[in-house]
């Protein structure tokens, strides 16, 4: 597999060919495929406990479907502090989706692998368009996935400035268009930015 095929990135990540001065040497310019990198850059400037949010464009290099798409908004989610566990994680995620779609929403956590998490969990709400009966946009299993989520991996913190152990912590990210998906029962999230005016002229 060639050095700059998507194959080799966990994130599918669209490399430039214009590069940047970087000191003494030329950098690759990458476009951002996930939010994520917000999380250190607070980390870096304050202390715990926290709560914040970070929205975002993201970019990803990857086969569309109706659940894929190649550029997407991100919504990022980190809770630092004492003694925060999954338990939290759970429930600040079923809090927010039923208050966000004014119905009880189920959510469910499948094991997964993200490099600055552990555990980590790819997490899924019950589908909405469907009821969960099974429908294109869930593709007939009745589960959405809105994205990923974990327990912050302790090395995060240290390479923040933090002693290893005395903070835990949770992260999760979604797609809005996902969202947007369940909300208004829309099968494909292609049709955001398909520039189809039969679609946008609903809204």
């Amino acid at each position: 597999i060639p050095q700059d095929h998507p194959a080799r990135d966990m994130q599918d990540t669209f490399w430039l060919r214009q590069k940047i001065k970087s000191g003494n040497k030329e950098e690759n310019l990458s476009l951002r495929s996930q939010t994520s990198a917000m999380q250190a850059r607070y980390m870096q400037k304050h202390k715990p406990p926290f709560r914040i949010i970070a929205p975002g464009k993201c970019f990803r290099n990857e086969a569309t479907d109706t659940t894929h798409e190649h550029t997407f908004y991100q919504f990022e989610a980190l809770v630092v502090g004492d003694n925060i566990n999954v338990g939290h994680l759970k429930f600040t995620a079923e809090k927010f989706f039923s208050e966000f779609f004014k119905q009880k929403v189920k959510v469910r956590l499948r094991p997964s692998y993200f490099p600055f998490t552990e555990p980590s969990f790819e997490f899924d709400i019950n589908c909405l368009v469907c009821g969960g009966k099974g429908c294109r946009a869930c593709k007939g299993t009745g589960w959405l996935e809105l994205g990923g989520a974990g327990m912050v991996n302790q090395n995060v913190f240290v390479a923040a400035g933090y002693p290893r152990n005395r903070y835990t912590g949770f992260a999760w990210g979604f797609g809005f268009e996902r969202l947007a998906m369940m909300k208004y029962k829309i099968d494909d999230v292609r049709l955001f930015h398909s520039g189809d005016l039969r679609f946008i002229k609903q809204f």
